[in-house]
């Protein structure tokens, strides 16, 4: 796909990792569109870029996420990606954290994107990109965090199924579990507390590397053991 022109709806737009996926589409000349749960911060957001459509969504109300993006392909006369780059944590023991919490987790980290992308598809164009900020912890379920795990790991295993699916009919499906990152994620946590961790790396080098992956077909953008995002053209 090529960056330059191309309509590119960002939920998750107001937080770290999508302001800077949002900024960097825009700096290639993408038109984004800006998608957000909260109508203040999704107003600040689309100040730094005017002309931009916006639309409100909840992640626990996956009608509204369809309804976003409909939105904006109509305000846009189209759509060329959807990326989602939203999601919420919780920590603590496989016995601790209640049922509510771990429907709340599914809802947000897998059922959501989902949504996201089961209107994308009824849309988007050969040529297009449908992409998730999944986590590394799709790949490597952690202790203590097992309902964030398994989460991540559905939206993961979604995007597999939907890649084979999209093979031929010109949609990439792109998946991106990179590994810690500085967003501030795990202070928000809307269970428990997050266990010692090493300091969470830049996310600037994994958005430019999310942007180069969609304009290479790329299926997969992963995180080296030195903490370098690699770019796989074929997913594992």
């Amino acid at each position: 796909m090529n960056i330059n022109g191309a309509r590119v709806l960002v939920a998750g737009a107001t937080g770290v990792l999508g302001s800077a996926l949002t900024a960097e589409l825009a700096a290639r000349g993408a038109r984004p569109a800006l998608a957000g749960r909260d109508a203040i911060r999704l107003a600040q957001a689309a100040r730094a870029h005017p002309g931009s459509p916006t639309a409100e969504f909840d992640a626990y109300d996956p009608s509204s996420c369809a309804r976003a993006v409909h939105a904006v392909a109509a305000e846009l006369g189209g759509l060329d990606a959807c990326v989602t780059a939203f999601g919420a944590v919780g920590f603590g023991t496989s016995r601790e954290v209640g049922d509510t919490v771990a429907e709340y987790l599914m809802a947000v980290n897998f059922l959501a994107p989902a949504a996201f992308f089961r209107a994308a598809l009824q849309v988007l164009p050969p040529h297009s990109v449908i992409a998730a900020f999944s986590g590394v912890v799709a790949e490597g379920p952690q202790p203590r965090m097992a309902d964030y795990s398994a989460s991540k790991a559905a939206l993961s295993a979604w995007l597999a199924a939907a890649r084979r699916e999209a093979r031929g009919t010109g949609v990439q499906v792109l998946d991106v579990p990179p590994g810690h990152l500085d967003t501030g994620l795990a202070d928000r946590s809307v269970a428990g507390t997050a266990p010692p961790m090493p300091p969470g790396g830049d996310p600037g080098p994994v958005v430019k590397a999310v942007v180069d992956a969609m304009e290479s077909d790329a299926e997969l953008v992963r995180t080296a053991p030195d903490g370098a995002p690699v770019v796989e053209r074929r997913a594992r």
